[in-house]
């Protein structure tokens, strides 16, 4: 019986010996924002983990050489964010929340729990997106239901149709860099 624990702790142990076969490097930035809005101030939580993995490979793993020099591999890079408002978590595959600038007005773009809120200058009315599964949006208020998208610039596109003229009315807003 003595033997056979021993054994295993002795097995057990040299698993835990080997050699690592990875560069893992890992990242994580948490940012916290308040909003304050009609209905009272909230925080949003956002977590980015960002990993980076690399296979060590040797050049010349062959050869009877004591010391042998590492090969460069590509690295794999995994992102993840989640965002936390009103104690709902979100994964998010990028976090277009902003300011957007249409006719030198200021609209926000700000993340809530099923998307996100569409807020007008001066907070006095608010649209929301919801995203869909193609990677859009669906753009609402009390008035318009648009179908919406961001470009590559990130710049938020909505498209509206327009039932007097019958054609789509596009509207562009450029996203501010602060």
């Amino acid at each position: 019986m003595k033997t056979i624990i021993l054994g295993i702790t002795a097995v057990l142990f040299s698993l835990t010996i080997q050699a690592q076969n990875k560069n893992v490097k890992s990242e994580v930035k948490t940012t916290v924002t308040t909003v304050k809005d009609s209905q009272g101030e909230k925080k949003i939580v956002k977590t980015e983990k960002l990993k980076e993995v690399q296979n060590i490979e040797l050049k010349d793993a062959d050869s009877n050489a004591l010391n042998k020099e590492i090969q460069q591999t590509p690295v794999q890079v995994i992102s993840t964010t989640a965002v936390t408002a009103d104690g709902v978590t979100n994964m998010v595959d990028t976090d277009r929340s902003a300011y957007y600038e249409l006719n030198g007005q200021k609209y926000q773009v700000a993340l809530d729990q099923k998307g996100y809120n569409f807020i007008f200058p001066g907070g006095k009315e608010k649209g929301v997106l919801r995203k869909t599964k193609n990677n859009n949006y669906i753009y609402k208020t009390k008035d318009t239901t648009s179908f919406g998208y961001f470009n590559s610039n990130g710049d938020l596109v909505l498209e509206t149709y327009d039932d007097n003229t019958d054609q789509v009315k596009v509207t562009t807003y450029i996203m501010v860099k602060e």
